[in-house]
């Protein structure tokens, strides 16, 4: 054991070696939901000081959701949040200066109980489907236009939708209230552990519109003014961010010392919520810009004023470029 203690202190005094060489180490102070998954990867960048290897110190603060964190990251109480890059889109549409680093690609699926006879999303005409989220879900959003495009019928006009919170609509889902259910990756990895199974991935509708599957949906947000303060904090925070994945893939004790926050209830459900994570793990590399293009314009089309307010086209400098 001290062996290991001694091992671990001399990586990470190897990596501190290597660190960015800024002025002095900033402070990003970051708000994130700390009962999120993205919360594994802060933990974890945290307690192996993936942060100061990097150069820089993640200063994490809870906040009760996602409105709550746009709203202090416009106001500049903090540096940094979580969110998807089509809010991104919206906000640099309208002037403000904020980056997207990839954290995640992780989409759930359209799951189904194990005895269920669908076999197709035609199956569940005039059956009860539960959504998390509202009605411009990204995710339901998809599984609309592959019913339309792929299988021929309007999935939103031909079945019955309720929308709720993830937790409500897992719930529905366990006990039967609903016919099929779209959840958040992990509560649909839970449900998976459950004993239910995936009807259609969102991963493969998407493919099936002519979608890239590799572009991120969900990455750091970061006020542009900090990282021009601070040059090459961008690379840093995705170098962080890659590190801990990388931590957590190969490293069993890792996961281990994050289980209590995941709060499973089985060895299932572990394994489950560890796969799904990181299977989200998102490229290296530059986001496709032209992929994300694409899909803006469907989201547009579906979703309208209401999900991208007037924004046809993708703004530039969305997406962080590495060598930024």
């Amino acid at each position: 054991m001290t062996f290991m203690r001694s091992l671990t202190s001399a990586l990470v005094a190897a990596l501190l070696s290597f660190a960015p060489a800024f002025a002095e180490r900033p402070i990003v102070r970051t708000a994130l939901q700390l009962s999120g998954t993205v919360n594994w990867e802060a933990d974890t960048i945290r307690h192996y000081r993936l942060d100061e290897a990097n150069g820089f110190s993640m200063e994490v603060t809870d906040i009760a959701g996602a409105p709550a964190a746009q709203i202090a990251l416009i106001a500049g109480e903090v540096d940094m949040i979580v969110s998807d890059w089509l809010w991104v889109a919206r906000e640099r549409a309208a002037g403000r200066d904020l980056v997207f680093i990839p954290y995640s690609r992780a989409v759930g699926g359209l799951m189904v109980a194990p005895g269920s006879s669908a076999k197709a999303l035609a199956d569940l005409k005039g059956r009860k489907i539960g959504v998390a989220g509202s009605p411009i879900d990204k995710s339901w959003l998809i599984m609309r236009a592959y019913a339309q495009k792929v299988e021929g019928f309007d999935l939103a006009v031909e079945s019955e939708q309720v929308f709720g919170a993830p937790p409500l609509i897992y719930k529905a889902a366990l006990d039967g209230q609903v016919d099929g259910a779209l959840n958040f990756w992990n509560f649909g990895a839970r449900m998976q552990a459950a004993g239910m199974r995936v009807l259609l991935p969102v991963e493969k509708a998407a493919e099936a519109l002519g979608l890239d599957p590799e572009t991120p949906l969900v990455g750091y947000v970061v006020r542009g003014t900090v990282l021009k303060a601070h040059p090459g904090l961008g690379a840093a925070i995705a170098k962080a961010s890659h590190a801990a994945k990388e931590k957590l893939a190969s490293d069993p004790s890792a996961f281990e010392r994050i289980r209590p926050m995941m709060k499973v209830e089985s060895d299932a459900e572990f394994e489950a919520l560890k796969a799904g994570f990181l299977a989200g793990t998102p490229k290296s590399g530059a986001v496709d810009e032209k992929a994300a293009a694409r899909m803006l314009a469907l989201m547009a089309e579906l979703g309208g004023a209401d999900l991208v307010g007037n924004l046809r086209e993708l703004p530039d400098g969305i997406f962080y470029r590495p060598g930024s």
